[in-house]
């Protein structure tokens, strides 16, 4: 996963900037990691990334620079990583922060081990306590592997017991040899981005670009639990989201499973499409497929995937309520659900949140 953008947010206001950039609170010790949004004034999502709390050192290396005041380690999406430079560059120089964004992205490399074994095959790689005690589940520390220094993270992207291990360029090779070697007895396996879409898409984790854009507000995508508006500390974006949650959210973000159909359409129907008896649990869906709610088009699919834990096709779209009033909870669960693929539609149970470990266990190790 070396293409993700790696930053240093560092320097005498690096505190001030953290707090008006992140929606979350990132200003914990040394040590924590955060899951966090940053916003435009209008409340909308320009990024979702982790922020972790730096512990200031007098020497710099590619794993920590060298600063006065605070520092921050930001890793964001690969595909996305301009964008955040560019975000974040923007409002240092408008706010007029003193404070540093060094972007090492080419500098340090990245590869994520998930899993159930991912601790047993780790623990004979790395120099450190893993367990739950020790290394608790967002927290990071500088740790050694096969003989060099690593930032591990305990994070996950696809809702498994993980550690991402972030690594300087001329280390990774050494690295990831000594990682394969631990996990050949434990069936540890190269996995690609499909397997990170699909199985992201199965827990329920956002992905910029399609769950969350510049126009969803993470109120609407089922993230408040990383705003804090529950602080006096003000954020950038923060009006907006205090007046849309007084307004009510006009649309939101759900997750659907793709049911078994009930019934056939022989003839073509006017006011819809045809339904169809073809099995829909494997029904290949990959976004902008239409949503129906009691008949009426209330959305589009933003993102789909085959889950395979649940052996569903898994789907998330933003629904708005045809009368124009607020989306509720009541009104998401009250409601019948199709979704429509090239002109045939499948009956689909809407969810809340994500059916998959929805009490997120597997991350605590807890299989």
């Amino acid at each position: 996963m070396s293409y993700f953008g790696k930053f240093y947010l560092v320097g005498l206001d690096a505190r001030e900037a953290a707090d008006w950039l992140f929606t979350a609170d990132v200003s914990r010790p040394p040590g924590s990691t955060v899951y966090t949004c940053m916003l435009n004034q209008r409340g909308g999502t320009e990024s979702d990334l982790t922020v972790s709390r730096l512990a200031p050192g007098p020497q710099a290396s590619l794993l920590a620079p060298a600063f006065e005041g605070d520092g921050y380690y930001l890793a964001v999406g690969g595909a996305v990583a301009q964008h955040n430079w560019s975000h974040i560059s923007t409002v240092l120089q408008d706010r007029k922060f003193r404070c540093q964004l060094i972007d090492s992205s080419e500098d340090l490399g990245m590869i994520s081990i998930q899993g159930p074994a991912s601790r047993a095959i780790l623990q004979e790689v790395l120099d450190a306590d893993l367990s739950n005690e020790a290394f608790p589940f967002s927290t990071h520390k500088l740790v050694t592997a096969a003989g060099h220094l690593v930032r591990a993270m305990r994070l996950s992207f696809v809702g498994e017991l993980g550690w991402e291990l972030h690594i300087p360029k001329a280390s990774c090779v050494p690295v990831y040899r000594a990682v394969m070697a631990a996990g050949a007895k434990h069936g540890l396996v190269n996995a690609g981005y499909r397997a990170i879409d699909s199985l992201s898409t199965e827990k329920g984790y956002r992905h910029w670009h399609a769950d969350l854009r510049p126009d969803d507000s993470p109120l609407e995508a089922g993230l408040a639990f990383t705003c804090r508006l529950k602080s006096p500390v003000p954020f950038l974006g923060r009006e907006a989201l205090e007046q849309q949650r007084a307004m009510g959210l006009c649309r939101r973000l759900v997750c659907f499973t793709v049911e078994e159909p009930l019934w056939t359409c022989p003839h073509p129907v006017v006011s819809g499409p045809a339904f169809s008896t073809a099995s829909s649990s494997k029904v290949p869906m990959f976004g902008l497929e239409a949503i129906w709610r009691n008949g009426q088009v209330v959305g589009h699919v933003r993102r789909a995937d085959f889950g395979f834990a649940i052996d569903k096709t898994i789907a998330y779209g933003y629904i708005r309520d045809p009368s124009g009033g607020p989306v509720s909870l009541d009104f998401v669960k009250s409601g019948d659900y199709m979704l429509e693929r090239m002109g045939v539609t499948y009956a689909a149970q809407a969810h809340l949140k994500s059916p998959f470990d929805p009490d997120n266990k597997r991350v605590k190790g807890i299989y």
